[in-house]
């Protein structure tokens, strides 16, 4: 039976994992968003992160599952500067649409609705889908509700709800430009998800 690694080789091995696994999904989110799921071989992300091919289903089991991980990665971290667009504006419209226009373009949303899809036939991979919408909804609320607090906007329909609109908008939009080859108009996504704000601001 082999011996367990010292504490400090078992961190360094932790750590160097864990280097590898975020070059991977680095490379993959890169290959993908040029590439594509059927463009993008595994040997080619191995390559672009320094990594062998063997690494990647160590890490990751196939490479479905790799593109699921790397567009919610990447879809999160789009959210993040999504959300931060809105700092400045100053109505509950002006904020829809200052995060609309941020949004509108931006690669990582095509990719993210790319593996909605592919989960509709891979189950198996629906539970970190999952998870990322989870916390896309409850951040995207998180951050208008504080919006509210401060500006002390009334709105006609929990923070939550708004927050799901807006991202079930927003991705059902890009899906149809690319499918009709028509670009999105910012204008569309304020409208589709200002029309369910109903907010107005309240007495001071």
């Amino acid at each position: 039976m082999p011996l367990p690694l010292p504490r400090h080789q078992a961190r360094a091995t932790r750590e160097t994992g864990r280097r590898t696994r975020s070059a991977l999904l680095d490379a993959a989110a890169r290959l993908f968003a040029e590439r594509g799921l059927a463009g993008a071989s595994l040997a080619g992300i191995a390559a672009a992160a320094d990594a062998f091919p063997s690494q990647v289903t160590y890490y990751f089991g196939s490479k479905e599952a790799l593109f699921v991980e790397a567009a919610s990665r990447e879809m999160l971290h789009t959210a993040a500067r999504v959300e931060a667009a809105g700092s400045g504006a100053g109505s509950p419209a002006g904020y829809v649409r200052a995060m609309a226009a941020e949004a509108i373009g931006d690669a990582t949303l095509l990719l993210f609705a790319d593996a909605l899809l592919l989960c509709h036939h891979r189950p198996e991979l629906r539970p970190l889908v999952a998870r990322t919408l989870d916390r896309l909804h409850r951040e995207g609320g998180r951050a208008l509700s504080e919006r509210c607090a401060r500006e002390r906007w009334e709105l006609a329909a929990a923070p939550e709800v708004i927050g799901r609109a807006f991202w079930a908008v927003l991705l059902g939009l890009v899906m149809e430009a690319a499918g009709s080859g028509t670009p999105v108009d910012p204008t569309a996504v304020e409208a589709a998800v200002v029309s369910a704000l109903a907010a107005r601001p309240s007495p001071r």
